[in-house]
């Protein structure tokens, strides 16, 4: 692991990395996220019956419109030419959890990491399906935003499941 952090300068002071000599790489990063809901939620987005509209669809559309917006809401993120973004919503009624499964797969040819964008367009999807939820389930939950692969760049290719 990386002990020194990069986006700070000898002072101490916040900065945007350098990265212009790093040479150009195919890059890709994968995020996941839950917004937990009541199971009353599953059963109207079934029906087709959430009154703001279909939930999922506008959600989709807020993280693809996320990914490629990340350096505006993430003030030490680079500008990177997002070249592919997909974003999966999935309802969930499990034990464990009732709401639904976000995940995104974001690539680029770049000279930095996609990272930021993959968790920015699962966070920003789950926010948008919580207010679409909302009248319906005040107390929906975004949860477990995470990477949770990458590949491509100086520090190579890591996975969730490799830890």
């Amino acid at each position: 692991m990386n002990d020194r952090l990069t986006h700070l300068d000898a002072a101490g002071r916040a900065r945007v990395v350098d990265v212009s000599a790093k040479p150009v790489t195919a890059r890709e990063a994968r995020a996941e996220g839950y917004v937990r809901c009541s199971p009353a939620v599953l059963d109207l987005i079934a029906e087709g019956g959430l009154p703001k509209g279909d939930a999922l669809a506008v959600a989709r559309v807020a993280g693809l419109q996320a990914a490629k917006r990340t350096p505006d809401l993430v003030p030490l993120a680079h500008p990177v030419a997002v070249h592919a973004v997909e974003v999966d919503i999935v309802p969930v009624s499990t034990p464990d959890l009732v709401g639904v499964h976000i995940t995104a797969a974001v690539r680029t040819a770049d000279r930095t990491g996609i990272e930021m964008e993959a968790l920015t367009c699962v966070v920003v999807a789950g926010l948008t399906f919580v207010d679409m939820v909302k009248a319906v389930d005040k107390r929906t939950v975004l949860d477990g935003v995470r990477v949770t692969a990458k590949s491509g760049g100086r520090s190579g290719d890591w996975s969730v499941d490799d830890v």
